[in-house]
């Protein structure tokens, strides 16, 4: 395979993570690489969504190949904030912004591999798979571009999303699902100077729900936890209701039921207890997904890797992503690092070499 021309690989990288396009916010980008792809000679489809998803679309866009078989490249266009007025430095090999946002190498690394390596392959006749490309909006915090991707324009059967981090080689083969918790617990205010008992505090009783649930690292396939806690009117009134978020993840569908099960129960008993009122909505996020070293699309992948001399590996991450979703449509599909790290702060940062190898695998893939 011909060489990666790492100054335009960079320099595009560069480009596109300065266009600000914090989740929801993807219309800018969107719209530039909707015509940055038309120019490389895909078909380009802007798939609408909802408008309390995005101000942008989500993008389908397709290029024939004359080699047997096809594939989905996807990666997301948003950034976690802060990920506005990017300033990114190179030193020593290395991409990172100057430190007052996020690099935005989550997930435009992906996007930046992925059109590189089909310049290289255009420029220089190869033959390769049909290559569909599906980059969603507001994927961060919620996976909702892919949720509201028009799966109709699929032809593959399979897909790889370029949003990981790890060495280059790394495939996810397995990710939790995760369930949501909103909780609400209203007490009874009362002055809390001059007549406290007759007030139910509700920090107490979330504090008392908390103290005897199960959260943090589960076992080595199930986490949990409370991050978001809302109340308080001031110091003189017993605090008379609180709204919580927490969260449950697994690889396994049962355990997850479980620890679900074991928050929403933990919760309620609190409540009873203290004589307080209790409203929990529970959503599923995602679910999960696990594939097996043995699939032919898993063995493909690896003998990419393989053919430009890097040892690819199998693993299971914690995190959910836009193959989280894919897989639940029917799309086989598996996550593949970037190199990207540190993401979602503001040291993140992504090796110019790495950037390079993901896009030799690229291409490698593609003209197998």
């Amino acid at each position: 395979m011909t060489q990666v021309n790492q100054e335009r690989l960079v320099n595009h990288f560069l480009d596109i993570i300065q266009i600000d396009s914090e989740s929801k916010n993807e219309k800018a980008i969107a719209e530039a690489l909707a015509e940055q792809l038309g120019e490389l000679g895909f078909t380009v489809t802007k798939l609408p969504v909802p408008e309390h998803v995005s101000n942008g679309f989500n993008i389908y866009a397709r290029l024939e190949g004359s080699l047997e078989g096809s594939i989905v490249f996807s990666s997301h266009m948003d950034t976690v904030t802060p990920g506005n007025g990017i300033e990114p430095i190179i030193e020593d090999g290395v991409i990172r912004s100057k430190g007052n946002t996020i690099l935005g190498g989550d997930d435009k690394s992906g996007i930046a591999a992925v059109m590189e390596a089909v310049r290289v392959i255009k420029e220089n006749n190869h033959a390769h798979k049909t290559i569909e490309l599906a980059f969603t909006v507001y994927e961060e915090g919620g996976l909702h571009g892919s949720k509201n991707f028009d799966m109709s324009y699929i032809q593959s059967n399979h897909a790889i999303v370029l949003d990981s981090g790890g060495p280059i080689g790394t495939i996810i083969t397995s990710a939790p699902g995760q369930q949501n918790l909103k909780v609400t617990i209203t007490g009874r205010p009362a002055h809390a100077g001059l007549a406290p008992e007759e007030g139910i505090n509700a920090l107490t009783v979330a504090a008392d729900a908390i103290t005897n649930m199960t959260l943090s690292r589960i076992d080595e396939e199930t986490t949990a936890n409370i991050g978001v806690v809302r109340g308080g009117q001031a110091t003189n009134i017993v605090m008379p209701e609180l709204y919580i978020e927490g969260e449950a993840r697994s690889l396994d569908d049962v355990k997850l039921a479980k620890q679900v099960e074991h928050m929403e129960s933990t919760f309620k008993a609190a409540a009873d207890k203290h004589g307080a009122e209790i409203e929990i909505i529970s959503t599923r996020a995602y679910n999960a997904y696990k594939i097996s070293d043995d699939n032919a699309h898993v063995a493909s992948i690896k003998e990419a890797f393989e053919s430009i001399n890097i040892s690819p590996f199998t693993k299971s991450t914690g995190g959910g992503s836009d193959a989280n979703v894919f897989n639940e449509k029917g799309l086989t599909t598996v996550n593949l690092s970037t190199g990207m790290a540190k993401v979602h702060t503001t040291e993140e940062f992504i090796k110019v070499s790495d950037m390079v190898d993901i896009t030799r695998f690229v291409a490698a893939y593609l003209t197998r």
